[in-house]
């Protein structure tokens, strides 16, 4: 296998060299556009051959930097300087490390065991149970840490050993693991989206929240996926054994059921029961069971008051303003806003008896020259008995409720009939494994939602969120019992290291692309694509299938950096959002993190696995999900509302 991996690097570094060389020869005059391209070619090439991305970003941009600048070793020296001084001075980049170290905490404090446990207890009756609990916990720990490596080589280590005795398909095991783990380059908060923000000059804000929908609609297709290929082929996904579904109860509860399936509700309000129970253990476990309605009833109670009230002083001062310009001077005077001092107190000018005077007024007669126009003296008196500023609160304050949206109303319909079915089915042993998801899923779920929230909602920025999240990990990881120096310590050598290369990357990136601009590289490229004629959706497919061919031998940091500022530039041209098309990159991102023969999420999961598991078996599982992130791109495209909607919803 290594042959043939070495092979087809050297392949596709051949069919790099020969395309320059052919562009090249077939020019009539080489040109410093030219050269820009065979840049671009070497540094692909040298990046294949395994020298560092960030230090082969800056040795060619400096050295075809000092060509263009006709070998100016001093400008060129400016320009590493500057580009290095703005990378440090990206107030976006900041974000990087507090995620990072906030991923590398939570990873540690080892919650992904009984988090699986207790969603594949959970989704026990479900085909394909522990698979589609593999791509639920890959989900919530891959939005948690955003570290592919990390996800895929844990979930190696617990859920293939467990579906393989189990009798899973080794395949689709292999599948469901690397198709999740992945998860963490889209789904916020995500590196790649930061990456591409501060490279695309687009909002990390906007891109997380464009993100989320369709990060959820892949996910839901990878569970839509399994389930259906338990139920059509069960022998491949097992059913779990009546055995292996038992949730052994406490010896209190025990006490209090007479068997496991007995309702729960029932079970602790009767008396004759708890007789031998402490009470103090039936009022907690009420408590708990109390907990899902009382947070039900909390968020619609607070989210109905929101959404329906509206601000009445906006509303005032607004109305006001526009009153006063379409009203007039004497309407003005009456509706607050801008107006003329009172006539009387306040400050005046201090009566006299000669000297400069204010014309006469009112019914005296005028003489002189400079009289009032006729009819100006009667405006202030038809403009007195005007009511006063307060007259006009009541219609403001009228105007202050709304009804609730059509959305609110569906998104509680459907939480209150979960929380429904939640108590009509509540049984002892759903019961234990609430409380496990309690321990293991909500706390991970309120960290992710508090970091993604503040961001989404506006009250926080990127920064501010990560550094919470930050926080949180430690608290998580300090509530686990597992924070103590050696984490610590190992937690920020690795933030370091990879905050490092990220930036480094960010420094190569911008020397790289400047010595291209100079060049003349860019308006070769763009000159190139636009003389093709394409229209929005070939330009669309040709730029997702170039990024598509770059996975396979560059890692997703080096694409963004290296030819999304070749890109962006182009997007005006064909009327293409940024925001979109960084979402679209995103989504294909992982179908090359998953494409044969060069899939990195693969050669993590072979490192754990049993030496059955070949990476041919594991390549083969990996196929059908990459045709569903294909058919998300597709779904993406067709309906851009699926990744533009809450942006807009919230930032129009």
């Amino acid at each position: 296998m290594i042959r043939r991996e070495l092979w087809f690097g050297l392949s596709f570094m051949a069919l790099i060299v020969i395309g320059a060389a052919t562009v090249l020869l077939s020019a009539d005059t080489i040109t410093n556009g030219h050269l820009g391209l065979l840049m671009l070619s070497l540094v692909v090439v040298a990046i294949m051959l395994g020298f560092p991305t960030a230090f082969t970003l800056m040795g060619m941009g400096m050295l075809f930097t000092w060509l263009a600048y006709d070998r100016d070793w001093h400008r060129t020296l400016d320009l590493m300087v500057q580009a290095a001084y703005k990378t440090m001075a990206n107030d976006v980049l900041i974000a990087v490390p507090l995620f990072v170290f906030m991923g590398y905490l939570v990873e540690r404090a080892n919650l992904i065991e009984s988090l699986f446990k207790s969603l594949h207890l959970a989704l026990a009756r479900l085909p394909g149970a522990l698979a589609v609990a593999t791509l639920v916990t890959c989900t919530i720990f891959a939005t948690a840490t955003g570290i592919v490596g990390a996800v895929v080589t844990l979930m190696g280590l617990l859920a293939l050993p467990a579906m393989l005795r189990a009798g899973y398909s080794v395949p689709l095991a292999a599948g469901a693991i690397t198709a999740g783990g992945c998860l963490g380059i889209l789904i916020p908060p995500s590196v790649l989206l930061i990456v591409y923000g501060a490279t695309a000059g687009v909002s990390v804000v906007q891109l997380y929240a464009g993100a989320f929908f369709p990060g959820l609609m892949l996910a839901s297709l990878y569970v839509v996926y399994v389930i259906v290929i338990a139920r059509l082929k069960p022998q491949w996904a097992p059913p779990l054994s009546q055995a292996e579904r038992v949730v052994p109860l406490p010896p209190l509860s025990q006490r209090l059921a007479d068997s496991p399936a007995a309702h729960a509700v029932v079970g602790l309000l009767k008396g004759r029961r708890n007789a031998g129970v402490p009470f103090s253990h039936v009022l907690r476990q009420l408590g708990i069971v109390a907990m899902p309605g009382l947070i039900f009833l909390l968020l619609a109670g607070f989210s109905y008051k929101a959404v329906t009230t509206v601000e009445a002083q906006a509303r005032y001062d607004i109305e006001e303003i526009g009153a006063t310009r379409s009203g007039g001077a004497a309407e003005g005077a009456s509706a607050g806003g801008l107006q003329e001092p009172p006539s009387t107190g306040g400050l005046q000018e201090p009566p006299a008896e000669g000297g400069l005077q204010e014309p006469p007024s009112g019914d005296a007669p005028s003489s002189g020259p400079l009289a009032e126009p006729p009819g100006a003296s009667a405006a202030p008196a038809e403009a007195a008995p005007a009511q006063p500023p307060a007259a006009t609160a009541p219609a403001a304050e009228g105007a202050s409720v709304r009804p609730a949206p059509t959305w609110w109303w569906v998104t509680f319909a459907i939480f209150g009939a979960m929380v429904t079915l939640f108590y009509l089915f509540l049984s002892f042993a759903r019961l234990e494994i609430f409380k496990m998801l309690l321990a293991s899923f909500f706390p991970l779920v309120l960290l992710i939602l508090s970091v993604l929230g503040s961001i989404v909602l506006g009250l926080a920025t990127p920064t501010e969120a990560a550094a919470m999240g930050a926080l949180g990990g430690m608290l998580l990881a300090a509530a686990y019992r597992r924070l103590n120096l050696a984490v610590l310590k190992e937690s920020v050598f690795l933030t370091a290291k990879t905050s490092a290369m990220v930036c480094w990357l960010f420094v190569g990136s911008a020397i790289f692309s400047a010595a291209f601009a100079l060049l003349g590289g860019q308006a070769l490229v763009e000159q190139w694509v636009l003389g093709m004629n394409l229209t929005k959706v070939q330009f669309l497919v040709l730029s997702q299938v170039i990024i598509f061919l770059l996975g396979w031998p560059l890692e997703w940091t080096e694409i963004i950096v290296i030819f999304m500022p070749i890109f962006i530039p182009l997007l005006d041209n064909f009327g293409v959002d940024p925001l979109f098309f960084g979402l679209l990159v995103a989504l294909n991102l992982q179908t090359a993190f998953l494409s044969p023969p060069v899939a990195m999420a693969a050669f993590y999961l072979k490192g754990v696995s049993p030496p059955h598991v070949t990476l041919n078996q594991i390549f083969l599982g990996m196929l059908p999900f990459m045709g569903i992130q294909v058919l998300a791109i597709v779904l993406l495209y067709i309906w851009p509302q699926i990744g533009l909607w809450l942006p807009q919803l919230l930032y129009k």
